[in-house]
């Protein structure tokens, strides 16, 4: 795991308390404190997570967030300082998966790591269904691949784990509270935002006519019959 966090002294300590932790719940963490730096070690690492903060020196989390993805797919959980709807869909365009807004508990950070790790583990024990195809929606479990109308969607694999959700009952009605408890394994409601978020993420990479908005209730994945 890497855990990006910027260069002064204070906040070097609030990534040390973060490492802390983590190495405390067995996981194995790596540190780096400005985005150049956070590459280096993304490349020589090989993280299976990364913690990202959007304020950092040489370039900006968003920055780190958009070129990891595109290297190698893997979740991201970004610390904000700011909790509006611009910036969370400008994180979940690049690619992050979850999101903390400062202050925050470490505890928190550690649940929330732990909640991104068995969504990765879930989804890889639910691959023996290799292939869901509805219409032109194409869903390659084994290699987490996407194709609409034939043209590939590069999806994080938040926004994949959420279609395939989806698709495994297509054109039923799931609540938001249901999509968050089975696909970000949240046990409260209190993230419907974050449900709406990828939503929107999806529709802009797939097309606004495959998922249906049920008013006051959640979503649904429109396919032709």
């Amino acid at each position: 795991m890497l855990v990006v966090d910027d260069e002064p002294t204070i906040a070097a300590s609030i990534a040390a308390s973060i490492a802390a932790r983590l190495r405390s719940e067995g996981y194995a963490v790596d540190v780096a404190h400005d985005g150049p730096s956070a590459m280096t070690r993304f490349e020589e690492g090989e993280p299976d997570l990364v913690v990202l903060d959007i304020m950092l020196p040489g370039f900006d989390g968003l920055e780190v967030c958009r070129r990891i993805q595109a290297r190698r797919p893997i979740p991201v959980l970004m610390l904000t300082a700011r909790d509006t709807e611009t910036d969370l869909l400008v994180g979940l365009a690049v690619g992050a998966d979850d999101y903390l807004t400062k202050p925050f508990s470490i505890r928190e950070l550690a649940a929330r790591v732990g909640v991104l790790f068995r969504r990765v583990d879930r989804a890889a024990e639910q691959q023996a269904q290799d292939r869901i195809v509805l219409g032109d929606l194409e869903i390659d479990q084994a290699e987490r691949r996407v194709l609409r109308a034939g043209e590939p969607a590069h999806l994080t694999p938040t926004e994949f784990d959420l279609l395939v959700h989806l698709a495994r009952r297509p054109r039923a009605v799931h609540p938001r509270e249901s999509l968050l408890a089975n696909v970000w394994g949240w046990a409260d409601a209190t993230g419907t935002r974050t449900v709406d978020s990828h939503v929107k993420a999806l529709r802009r990479k797939l097309g606004a006519d495959l998922i249906r908005t049920v008013h006051g209730v959640g979503y649904a994945l429109e396919v032709p019959r």
